[in-house]
């Protein structure tokens, strides 16, 4: 093994070295598609988003109802898996410029402040970096077709509690890594920058 501070030993063999400080180095994906984490192990990861639903805001025997179905649901699984929580920035600029349009467009006083007010709140999500909260449940495998059953399974078994679940896509999956990753932060053309 080359020590990265040795400089004498990496000037002998440049064709050895790798950054070894890159995540890309020591974080086993080899890549994301077809809604699928495949792994170097050739293990794959992949699972269901889950829509939120607020029970608190629903009567007694509801939200009973719900989390009796839960402990069953969790009680069928009979797999490892992972349950993520993670923030997804919320993007409102296609929203903003809708309004901005809109106000343009509106000769009324009345109206014209109502969606001023509206572009003002919206404004103030943009600056408090207001996120969206997912909730997903992953597991790996390396069969197909055993992805395809676990999967079926999930989203079948959460809509008996009456919670709609549907295959993390591509863009799910790279969300929740940089979550992990980077702090939640994107970063284009595999650059990381240190602030």
């Amino acid at each position: 093994m080359i020590e990265m501070n040795n400089k004498t030993n990496v000037q002998q063999n440049p064709q050895n070295v790798k950054d070894q400080s890159l995540t890309e180095n020591w974080v086993t994906v080899k890549d994301i598609n077809n809604n699928l984490i495949f792994l170097d192990n050739k293990e794959m990861i992949t699972g269901v988003k889950i829509q939120p639903r607020n029970i608190f805001i629903m009567d007694q025997n509801s939200q009973a109802i719900i989390i009796d179905a839960l402990k069953t649901f969790y009680n069928l699984v009979d797999f490892e898996f992972w349950l993520i929580v993670a923030d997804r920035p919320v993007d409102i600029s296609v929203y903003i410029s809708q309004l901005e349009v809109h106000l343009n467009n509106v000769q009324n006083p009345a109206i014209r402040k109502l969606i001023a007010n509206d572009i003002e709140k919206a404004d103030l999500f943009i600056q408090n970096d207001v996120v969206d909260t997912e909730y997903f449940i992953l597991f790996k495998d390396s069969n197909t077709d055993s992805i395809t059953k676990r999967v079926r399974m999930l989203i079948n078994n959460l809509a008996t509690c009456g919670l709609i679940a549907s295959q993390t896509s591509n863009d799910d999956l790279r969300m929740i890594l940089d979550n992990f990753l980077n702090g939640g932060k994107t970063y284009k053309n595999r650059t990381v920058t240190v602030e």
